[in-house]
């Protein structure tokens, strides 16, 4: 026997050619039986918990992503404001959205598969011959009278209902409606992903722009004291106190300042532009006007590796399609068996419409068909070995996504740590650097130190300050894509 040939015992009836007995053979076919594998989840490393999540995780509600938009954790409304327009207006998740009705259409189509097809057919024809000439008339059921004695004309009409309904014997149409099934979960699955994309790309756009808006004010503050100093050195050297190249150097780096205030104008606005197309709105009609900065870091809570499985929609899109290359090895071993049908028909003919209905010459009829492939050398032994290696394919796909989840979540823990730390030195950095320009400040104007080390004080204090605020944003976004990591809000239906 062919291994790739599912183990079964098969009864043969031998029918006598009777419409009752027909009946009882479809009663014994809607039984059936299933051809496809039993299904099970592919096995994945399961960690009791993540490497990185030791000893310094704070404290958080564990249904903390649960109970509603995860954005509103960073306490920004104008954040909320933006994230809500994705549902309704980004175009990637307007096509998962269409993408998930054909799936869902796709499913109802399979089902349907399960059901008896019933079609109405009718049919008028008109044919005669005309003999030698004479006059002729025509009666009130369009028949031709008088003329020739050759001519002879009549109608012929016919109506005609029937139906035809495949079994499914092997289990063909259930595993079809079961793949496609699959697949539309899968579909929700992709759409959910293509939402947390959308939404996490958003605030990490979002997060960007407001740590350049806060590093534009910055360097206004800045360009402002650099513009009284030049003054001060302006005056300072039309008395002859100082030498002409400090002015020049107070000029340079007034100037390097305000090329760094363009360089982010430029910056802000290509995230500008970036938002407005991830809320299906031309940069054109898009504007954000800048607004205080919340720096506020939310405490992501962390759950057991396993929760992964059940949280990122794109683990669950993964397993989803493993599901549906299972059904399909079902389908095709099927072809190992014969494809059986049933037909009835019944047809009513009349010379006159209205005789259709009342016609006492009726015919009908019912069948029963049966075919098998006998030799197809080797085909459908390939299809079956083809349908496992789709089988094996998308497995290993989910193996490797979920270990790339696993990754990833390890990968923004450890993010999440460092950058906690590093904050926490980039201010006391930017302190430190705060005290050592004011202090060289003042000794150069008590004529204590040259002009180079004040500009050196001031290009390394304000380095540091823009170092912490980028430390800022640098928290946040990972932040975010911790929350991406783990899912989001979202959760996998049963």
């Amino acid at each position: 026997m062919n291994k790739n040939r599912p183990s079964m015992r098969v009864t043969r009836f031998v029918l006598p050619f009777h419409p009752s007995v027909l009946a009882l053979a479809a009663s014994v076919f809607v039984a059936g039986c299933s051809v496809s594998p039993t299904y099970q989840v592919p096995t994945t490393p399961a960690p009791p918990q993540f490497k990185e999540i030791q000893g310094w995780v704070p404290a958080a509600p564990a249904d903390a992503l649960e109970r509603g938009p995860w954005w509103t954790l960073f306490g920004d409304p104008v954040l909320n404001d933006l994230v809500s327009q994705v549902e309704v207006s980004n175009q990637n998740v307007a096509a998962a959205v269409a993408a998930y009705a054909q799936a869902r259409a796709l499913v109802a189509e399979q089902r349907a598969s399960l059901f008896p097809t019933v079609t109405l057919n009718g049919s008028g024809t008109r044919s005669g011959s005309r003999g030698g000439g004479g006059a002729a008339t025509v009666d009130a059921n369009g028949n031709i009278i008088g003329g020739s004695s050759g001519g002879d004309v009549r109608n012929n009409f016919r109506m005609s209902i029937g139906g035809s309904w495949e079994p499914d014997v092997w289990g063909r149409l259930r595993a079809g409606v079961t793949a496609a099934g699959a697949q539309a979960q899968a579909s929700a699955a992709e759409l959910a992903t293509a939402r947390l994309s959308a939404q996490g790309e958003l605030a990490l756009d979002y997060v960007s722009l407001r740590s350049v808006d806060a590093q534009r004010a910055l360097l206004k503050t800045t360009i402002e004291g650099y513009e009284r100093e030049l003054r001060i050195t302006q005056n300072r050297y039309n008395v002859g106190i100082i030498a002409h190249s400090d002015v020049y150097q107070a000029e340079t780096q007034l100037a390097t300042a305000r090329s760094d205030e363009l360089s982010l104008s430029s910056q802000r606005a290509q995230l500008e532009h970036a938002i407005a197309v991830l809320v299906g709105k031309a940069p054109a009609e898009f504007a954000l006007p800048a607004a205080p900065w919340n720096v506020t870091v939310p405490d992501v809570p962390v759950g057991v590796p396993a929760t992964l499985l059940q949280r990122r929609p794109d683990i669950a899109s993964a397993e989803r399609r493993v599901a549906a290359a299972n059904e399909q090895i079902g389908i095709a071993r099927s072809a190992y068996f014969p494809d059986v049908g049933l037909s009835a028909n019944y047809a009513t003919a009349a010379s006159r419409i209205g005789d259709l209905l009342n016609a006492s010459a009726a015919t009908w009829s019912f069948g029963l068909s049966a075919a098998q492939t006998l030799f197809d050398a080797g085909a459908t032994r390939a299809r079956v070995e083809s349908a496992r290696a789709a089988h094996e394919q998308a497995a290993a796909n989910y193996r490797q996504t979920v270990l790339s989840a696993f990754a990833d979540v390890e990968n923004q823990l450890a993010a999440t740590r460092v950058l906690a730390q590093q904050q926490d030195l980039r201010r006391q950095a930017s302190e430190a650097a705060d005290k050592v320009e004011q202090q060289v400040l003042n000794r150069y104007r008590a004529g204590q130190v040259s002009y180079t080390d004040v500009v050196t004080a001031q290009i390394t204090a304000l380095n540091a300050r823009r170092n912490l605020i980028q430390s800022q944003a640098d928290r946040q976004t990972t932040a975010i894509a911790l929350i991406q990591s783990l899912g989001g809000g979202w959760h996998a239906q049963p």
